[in-house]
């Protein structure tokens, strides 16, 4: 579970976007703009319940399609990798061709992948229908700040931004909730399928909504497409991914270590693509030139292994407590929530006194996760079958602590010494690499985890304790290594996180960058 990370807006100066003029968007108005507002912030709202709404459900959903835990892993990982993957692109081709277009586009893909999901008889179709629903939602989710920033003045900022983490602070509340609860009422008979099934009023909504109210912007000279960049990297994401993921049930033939020992080397010709595309036209995927600052290289490499942390951590727990515990998925839920409800308690602290010093938070806040999974091992090695429902959601409270004190500057404290024209696209690679790091944290962890619970001695409560206490240090390890690496990221508020602050909460007094439309990004994903 991961929670919220908002994106810095890239200038005009960008070189990516260095000739592009901005079509205005079409006048509305003043009161049909709130009603665009609610229509982009329910998009945001659903594609940040669904990436964890599932999560709950999984036991079910595996059960009930007689799926392996290959399925349960590429149900949840698939979505987000999915999304990393072409988040960027979904950007540009708003810019291109048009955000409302798009926006609807995704929204309709995104309810029809909710139907596909929700009808499935078969894991293959399952997991085909999450990877459709992390696309159309790479399409959605960049809209959702273009439309806020081409449609509002910057004095009206300030409501639409607030508003909007209302939204996404809700969304990560009840995503594990109604996921929960969904799955133990059975509506209708459906059971799980009823967590993908729910989205097709809202998806209706909120298309007839767009059609009436959104206004339509665009970039007249948008960047060009790198549509071999995509290829590449989608190639080598997979050849990763699925060793790890499929490995372990067919029995990690070599030919599995061949295809990731080739997905590794692919990443080669795809800098030198890089490289020559952005020396070109300046439309590369991901601009070589944010690597030449030490302090972002590390930077994103310290995101992914934060993100690679915390949607593993609650996949344990999930089997854990549903099929080591015998918990229902409804009691799973109500724990869950502890776990958002530690980071809304410490969240405005991170977001008014985080940026001034942020690397000290995210020393703090991943040192606190550490401690608060620590703890979830120790009462899984005392308690074992007597573990109560408080000690796990207290261990989860202490976890969503740490997390609500690094995760709303994260992107900001990683861009702090990238020039002020390079924001946006280092935003877009920052949240695209935090999607990448929370697929391949389910992937290990669930190697490990599931060959630990599928093997040994003792009853399954047993088993699946002892691999809960095992796989949790993995999530400890990334957490203090987190910790320990932070002193390489940025150590004091630069310009360029002063101007992005500013245009995050709509201060008009500030003299935040204009919108030039372009690659404006946000991930909303659960907290």
């Amino acid at each position: 579970m991961t929670p919220e990370v908002a994106a810095v807006p890239e200038t005009a100066a960008t070189p990516q976007t260095a000739a592009t003029t901005e079509t205005p968007p079409d006048r509305i108005p003043s009161n049909r703009k709130w009603v665009a507002l609610a229509v982009v912030l329910l998009a945001a709202f659903l594609d940040n319940v669904d990436s964890t709404i599932v999560t709950v459900a999984l036991p079910s959903i595996q059960k009930d399609l007689g799926a392996d835990f290959a399925t349960a892993q590429w149900t949840l990982a698939g979505y987000a990798l999915a999304f990393a993957v072409f988040l960027i692109t979904g950007g540009r081709l708003g810019d291109i061709f048009g955000r409302k277009r798009l926006f609807i586009t995704g929204v309709v893909g995104f309810t029809l992948a909710s139907v596909v999901c929700g009808a499935a008889a078969t894991p293959g179709v399952l997991v085909g229908g999450r990877l459709a629903q992390g696309i159309m939602a790479a399409l959605m989710v960049p809209q959702v700040m273009s439309v806020i920033m081409t449609t509002f003045d910057q004095k009206e900022w300030v409501v639409a931004f607030s508003m909007m983490g209302a939204v996404l602070g809700l969304g990560g509340v009840s995503g594990p909730l109604l996921g929960g609860v969904l799955t133990d009422l059975d509506i209708m008979g459906l059971g799980w399928r009823s967590v993908f099934l729910v989205n097709i009023p809202f998806g209706v909504i909120a298309v007839a909504l767009a059609a009436w109210c959104l206004p339509e912007s665009r970039s007249e000279q948008a960047p060009r497409l790198d549509v071999p960049g995509v290829a590449l990297i989608t190639v080598a994401a997979i050849g990763l991914m699925f060793p790890l993921v499929q490995g372990r049930e067919q029995g990690w033939p070599v030919w599995m270590f061949v295809v990731m020992g080739a997905a590794l080397l692919l990443l080669i010709p795809f800098a030198l693509y890089q490289r020559r595309r952005h020396e070109k036209d300046g439309s590369a995927l991901i601009p070589p030139t944010l690597f030449e600052h030490r302090s972002f290289t590390a930077g994103v490499f310290v995101v992914m292994l934060a993100f690679s942390g915390i949607t593993s951590f609650f996949l344990v727990l999930t089997y854990q407590m549903q099929l080591g515990l015998g918990w229902s998925a409804i009691r799973t839920a109500l724990v869950t929530v502890a776990f958002p409800i530690g980071i809304m308690a410490t969240f405005q602290i991170a977001w008014r006194k985080g940026t001034a010093n942020g690397r000290a938070f995210v020393a703090l806040g991943t040192s606190i996760m550490a401690v608060g999974t620590l703890l979830m091992i120790l009462l899984t090695h005392t308690q074992g079958q007597d573990l109560t429902w408080y000690q796990v959601a207290g261990a989860e409270l202490v976890v969503g602590l740490g997390m609500g004190l690094c995760s709303p500057i994260l992107t900001n404290v990683v861009l702090g010494d990238v020039p002020p024209q390079d924001a946006g696209a280092g935003s877009g690679v920052v949240n695209a690499l935090i999607q990448f790091g929370t697929a391949a944290g389910i992937a290990v962890v669930g190697v490990i985890f599931f060959s630990l619970s599928g093997s040994g001695t003792g009853s399954r409560a047993e088993r699946f304790s002892d691999a809960t206490a095992v796989t949790l240090w993995y999530n400890v390890g990334v957490f203090a290594l987190v910790a320990l690496l932070s002193p390489l990221l940025p150590g004091r508020r630069t310009e360029k996180a002063e101007m992005g602050d500013a245009a995050e909460k709509g201060d008009t007094t500030a003299d935040a960058p204009a919108d030039d439309g372009a690659d404006d990004r946000l991930i909303a994903d659960p907290a």
